[in-house]
């Protein structure tokens, strides 16, 4: 069996490639723990880009429910906190970190694409976060630091999808342009955020992002500790199958 997560290495640049065309790339916990990995073994062997994407129709469709039956609220909450520290480490990277988005980026796949310096998503890319709609407070800070925090919250209040125009409008999407294209967006993005040295682009990018690392954390843990989170979960994974 290919692996969930396939991580290449070109010169400088590091490559993490979402594999499971077949679940549109849900996250599992291995998968998240393995882009934290990948992102930490880039960081160490000196890489001076990161470039994340999706094989097939969709970028990320969020949280993996495969096994969801035989989960526990305890396995469930682990999962969210697996998910939560794989974004600290993608959002923290010393070097830039570029994501490319098509299809579908749902929940933790949105938040992914969020934390990413740079973002480029295919015309009609579709995002959308419903954790709070079943009690989880996942990527919001990081989310509100690209797009603000009113547009935030109307956002995740409303569980509203939003399209790749809307999405550039924001400041959630960088740039848009055809998969076709992208070869040539990846070529570009290395050459235009490598030209500092790693050391100043490091020095740089903590400067300029804010560290609420504790704070996301214990916010997480305080939504999934809350008892019923597989019930929650469960209803609302309903809700949409009747919609």
């Amino acid at each position: 069996m290919e692996a969930a997560i396939l991580i290449e290495t070109r010169d400088e640049a590091t490559f993490i490639t979402l594999n499971r065309p077949e679940k549109a790339n849900a996250l599992s916990g291995e998968m998240a723990d393995g882009i934290k990995l990948a992102i930490n073994d880039a960081s160490e062997a000196g890489s001076r880009a990161v470039i994340i994407h999706g094989v097939g129709r969709h970028f990320c469709a969020g949280f993996d429910f495969g096994d969801f039956d035989r989960l526990t609220d305890g396995d469930l909450a682990l999962r969210f906190i697996q998910v939560e520290e794989m974004l600290q480490t993608v959002f923290h990277a010393p070097m830039p970190v570029l994501a490319l988005v098509k299809g579908q980026a749902v929940g933790a796949g949105a938040d992914l694409a969020a934390a990413a310096m740079r973002v480029v998503a295919a015309p009609g890319t579709r995002f959308q976060m419903p954790g709070p709609r079943f009690g989880v407070v996942l990527g919001t800070r990081r989310l509100a630091y690209r797009i603000g925090n009113v547009s935030t919250r109307q956002i995740q209040i409303e569980n509203r999808a939003i399209e790749t125009e809307e999405a550039e409008k924001l400041g959630l999407v960088d740039a848009i342009a055809d998969p076709e294209s992208w070869d040539a967006v990846i070529d570009n993005f290395i050459v235009e955020y490598t030209r500092l040295s790693a050391t100043v682009t490091a020095a740089l990018s903590d400067v300029t992002r804010p560290d609420t690392r504790d704070a996301d954390m214990a916010a997480l843990a305080r939504s999934v500790s809350i008892p019923g989170i597989k019930e929650r979960i469960s209803a609302f994974r309903k809700s949409m199958t009747r919609n």
